[in-house]
């Protein structure tokens, strides 16, 4: 991923806390048939250091399933808030006119060698750590354990959980750290009253020196 100086985040209480947020993956490898992608939750266990392991589980037939090309890493991508930025919202406009719209968001690349595993008391773990956190929020969680075990089992056989442990990772905070005070002040501005809120407190609290 391309990340210029004043994007660049390496805090990984930043980029874990942004792939927990996220929750969804876009999982890419290289097989035998090319690149190919899948769109996954997944799970981040924080051991080992420093970057800690992302576990998830696609379905069987799923190509990707079925191997990847050995001694190549695999790519998970995050992706966090993102929004459009006009000019329009910049005080450069009024002043020069010599400005272009961009777009600002939130990228984690974590990087590693994928495994694959069937096993099905790890996959049950893996199935019932996803659930219980989509559905932590609700005022009456469904569990896993509510449906029938003979109903669950069958599910597990139609899975492959995948592990990967993070090699590298990478972060990109775009939030206007190139434009100058009255213009992210702008940003800022326009993005509330837009009402992407999220993503104004995002350029606000970031500053030129990075993420």
């Amino acid at each position: 991923m391309y990340v210029p100086a004043p994007f660049r985040e390496d805090r990984i209480e930043v980029l874990h806390g942004a792939i927990r947020a996220a929750g969804l993956a876009t999982l890419v490898t290289l097989t035998h048939d090319g690149l190919v992608a899948s769109h996954i939750p997944m799970l981040l266990d924080p051991e080992p250091a420093p970057y800690g392991v992302l576990v998830g589980h696609l379905a069987r037939p799923n190509p990707q399933a079925r191997g990847v090309a050995p001694g190549v890493a695999a790519l998970a991508i995050f992706q966090g808030p993102d929004a459009y930025v006009t000019p329009s919202w910049y005080e450069t406009k009024r002043r020069t006119g010599a400005v272009v719209p961009t777009w600002n968001y939130v990228a984690v690349h974590a990087y590693g060698e994928l495994s694959f595993f069937d096993d099905p008391a790890r996959l049950r773990d893996v199935v019932t750590r996803l659930t219980d956190r989509a559905e932590a929020s609700r005022a009456a969680p469904w569990a896993v354990a509510d449906a029938p075990e003979a109903f669950i089992a069958g599910m597990l056989k139609g899975i492959v959980g995948v592990s990967l442990p993070i090699a590298r990772l990478e972060g990109k905070w775009k939030m206007s750290q190139n434009r100058p005070p009255e213009d992210r002040a702008g940003v800022v501005a326009g993005l509330t009253e837009a009402g992407r809120a999220d993503v104004a407190a995002l350029v606000a609290g970031a500053d030129a020196s990075g993420g």
